[in-house]
This record gives structure tokens, C-alpha cells and sequence, in this order.
């Protein structure tokens, strides 16, 4: 075949998309639009509670916003990346 230029098809649910994955040359699609997903799998036991300036809290929801995941989620993921960096 000639290459990645077959679109992806729409799957609107998760036995579709095992069904395309499990009988489909995924080679032959052009995977570029793709977004890398994080998905949370360790359980969360603890709790964060602080108060800050609302306008602070705006921007923080605009980013989430913005980048189509829930604002919890997006500050969760800004401590993780600072905590994983070396000092």
C-alpha cells in the first residue's frame, strides 16, 4: 500500500475502536493529528486545599480550558511536571 494517508475513521464507542484496532494495519493511517492522552490510573488519597486570588484561578481554568481537560486535572499535571524535574 502507499503509505500513512488513510484518515481515521470516527469511533464512537470503546467496543468500535477495540473492534478497528484489533482488525485494522494501523500503519496505513496518518496518525499525525494525534494527541498524546494521559490517562490516571494510581488511586488519589489525598487532598489539596488552598485558596487563591480569583483571578489566578480564572487563568488556570482558561488554560485547562483551552487545553480540553478538567482544571483539577491541569494543576495536578503543572505539580507533577515541576516535582519530576530535576533541581
Amino acid at each position: 500500500m502507499g503509505g500513512k494517508n488513510r484518515a481515521m475513521p470516527s469511533l464512537h464507542s470503546d467496543n468500535a475502536a477495540e473492534e478497528f484496532v484489533a482488525t485494522s494495519d494501523l500503519t496505513q493511517y496518518d496518525l499525525s493529528g494525534f494527541k498524546p492522552m494521559r490517562f490516571e490510573i494510581e488511586p488519589k488519597g489525598a487532598a489539596l486545599n488552598m485558596r487563591l486570588p480569583a483571578s489566578l484561578l480564572d487563568a488556570v481554568k482558561a488554560r485547562a480550558k483551552a487545553k480540553g481537560i478538567p482544571y483539577t486535572r491541569y494543576v495536578r499535571m503543572l505539580l507533577e511536571t515541576d516535582v519530576a524535574q530535576r533541581p
